[in-house]
């Protein structure tokens, strides 16, 4: 999902636990500032999805680290208990769950840095026209390895295995949507749909903001998705100008395909392959987190309005993205359209990460 992926559909990442950083500070769920005021009983059904997922083995969208025996345990445990009350929900996690802090370079510093991203919802059309003009292309279906850059790509260099599979209005919205990770499009006849995540052209995900924020062309206070939308259609959007110039200096490519049985009510599908629910669904670095871990994210963010305020809730790790590295990053789903949007492009603050991890392990050091 977000920020599209490091590798194609079935490329796994074989990694276990082992793996995991030695920055892990024990702690216990007491010590959470907010953890007995959460809605966890909400927090506890999203778990519950990843955990039928488990179960059933479903091939997840884009792999990741392999799950522990004790997570798949605590997995098949979440499916035989009925859980209906946050007070519930608590013994269910401590019960099955001990929570470490990531930590940074310093005992004070905050190691969590957080991001937000949210499904875009745009007018397009299935052809081509004056309005419409800028094509979202599916996968090939033998996607070559490598597979060519960004600015290649624009110019035709997959055409005609690369087929347009909808129409929209700028190169802007095709670019964004493809760091979003999905889509939804509403059609002239008033028809909407859904952009999947197909694939990508394995290069580097570069970010076009850090770059206007570096050059002094957008001060980082001002960094927005609205500013940098605006900023890239004020300078031109064809290869030749500076806005097309900066969106090519990505060379990551990402591809799609068209959901048409998604439940119009259900969020995007993220790299677990499931849908993503608003504000408890995260994604995470899939080479050092697996899908449906429990985090206990603390931060004061602006996820209410523009001023910040303490956001201390259970996310659950269901999606993934290519500049989602790091054991303390996290891209927080806030849902779909222009206000998610606008709350989500606000966010790059950092905070406690706190993942709950199997309580039959050890993993502190």
């Amino acid at each position: 999902m977000t920020a599209s992926t490091p590798a194609s559909p079935g490329a796994a990442v074989s990694q276990s636990f082992a793996g995991l950083p030695p920055s892990l500070t024990p702690l216990a769920l007491a010590d959470l500032d907010g953890f007995g005021q959460d809605d966890l009983a909400e927090a506890f059904q999203v778990f519950a999805v990843s955990a039928r997922a488990i179960a059933q083995r479903k091939t997840p969208l884009r792999q990741g680290i392999a799950l522990s025996p004790a997570l798949k345990a605590i997995g098949h445990a979440a499916l035989t208990e009925e859980i209906k009350t946050s007070q519930q929900a608590r013994r269910f996690f401590e019960t099955h769950f001990r929570p470490y802090r990531v930590a940074g370079d310093s005992p004070d510093a905050n190691a969590g840095f957080f991001t937000g991203y949210y499904e875009p919802f745009v007018e397009g059309s299935l052809n081509p026209s004056p309005v419409f003009t800028a094509p979202i292309l599916g996968r090939p279906e033998n996607l070559p390895v490598p597979a060519p850059e960004r600015a290649a790509i624009e110019a035709g260099a997959l055409a005609p295995h690369a087929k347009p599979i909808v129409w929209l209005r700028d190169p802007v919205e095709v670019f964004l949507i493809q760091v979003q990770g999905s889509a939804r499009v509403r059609l002239e006849d008033g028809r909407v749909l859904r952009l999947v995540y197909a694939g990508r052209n394995g290069h580097p995900y570069i970010s076009i903001g850090r770059i206007l924020i570096e050059t002094g062309e957008i001060a980082a206070s001002d960094m927005s998705l609205a500013n940098l939308k605006q900023w890239i259609r004020a300078h031109g959007q064809t290869p030749k100008e500076l806005g097309g110039a900066l969106m090519q200096r990505n060379k990551s490519y990402v591809f799609f395909a068209l959901g048409a049985d998604l439940d119009p009510a259900a969020g995007p599908i993220g790299g677990e392959g499931l849908p993503l629910t608003p504000l408890r669904s995260i994604a995470v670095d899939r080479a050092i987190w697996s899908y449906g871990m429990p985090v206990w994210i603390a931060a004061e963010l602006p996820w209410q309005s523009s001023c910040p305020s303490p956001f201390r809730r259970l996310m659950i790790a269901q999606d993934t993205g290519s500049a989602i590295v790091g054991p303390g990053r996290a891209d927080i789903f806030f849902g779909a359209g222009d206000d998610a949007g606008a709350r989500a492009g606000d966010i790059r603050h950092r905070g406690d990460f706190i993942v709950l991890l199997p309580s039959q392990e050890e993993f502190g050091r």
